[in-house]
């Protein structure tokens, strides 16, 4: 049975992209949940085009979470999660925040249906707040979890993340935190980088269980290793012939 979140006011899903057809086709749903303002978007955007070309022949789903305010951005998620389930029935989700929505997918991981949290960027506590009340990880455990932070972001600390992960790793070993070198908040700079790593997590967690060998070693490797592994540039692009 589905665990059920109290209805969230303000949230909805969008236009789904990826798998076509009837709701007994979708196989696995990713739910994009949005930054603090609707004019930095991020990397989600491309990230939903890159995952229905992608997954949508193997069934997948991706849904926009659109946040319109009037409850906490983690009941939001679980919400979603629970209108999945409605939707699709017992199908895998994959909860992929950006900013603030990355620490709603974090804080959401713990619904029942969710396998699998994409966290790029995450807003998080900071300073003696996070020492004093760090959000927790318990939630995190026998999903699968992968953190992307640009190591110039100046919105969100890449620090905060990392501590996060490291807590996180100590739950949960399927835990990993890749980091963009020089990049920003938007994480721009490599966005094609940042999608194709994302896509290959999701994919992988969703259906296969199978990864690219950096996440595989990021996964295997013990922290700090496997939480401050650079995302090389060029990664998911085919080899020059």
């Amino acid at each position: 049975m589905a665990q059920h979140a109290p209805p969230a006011r303000g949230a909805r899903l969008g236009r789904a992209a990826g798998a076509n057809g009837p709701a007994e086709t979708v196989s696995g749903v990713v739910l994009l949940l949005p930054g603090a303002s609707r004019f930095s978007p991020g990397p989600l955007r491309p990230l939903a085009r890159a995952l229905a070309r992608a997954g949508g022949p193997q069934g997948l789903v991706a849904h926009p979470v659109l946040h319109g305010g009037g409850s906490p951005r983690e009941e939001q998620a679980r919400w979603s999660a629970d209108e999945v389930v409605r939707r699709y029935g017992d199908v895998p989700v994959c909860l992929a925040g950006y900013g603030a929505g990355g620490r709603a997918a974090l804080l959401a991981a713990g619904h029942e249906a969710v396998g699998s949290v994409l966290a790029l960027a995450p807003c998080l506590p900071e300073g003696p707040a996070a020492a004093d009340a760090p959000d927790p990880v318990k939630q995190l455990s026998g999903r699968q979890v992968l953190i992307v932070h640009g190591t110039n972001d100046a919105r969100s600390d890449p620090e905060a993340s990392f501590l996060l992960a490291a807590r996180a790793k100590k739950a949960n070993r399927s835990t990993c935190r890749f980091e963009v070198h020089s990049d920003g908040h938007g994480l721009r700079e490599h966005q094609a980088e940042v999608v194709a790593l994302a896509v290959d997590f999701v994919l992988g967690s969703v259906f296969s269980g199978r990864y690219a060998r950096p996440l595989t070693d990021a996964l295997a490797a013990p922290p700090p290793l496997g939480l401050r592994m650079p995302l090389a540039s060029g990664f998911g692009r085919p080899p020059r012939r």
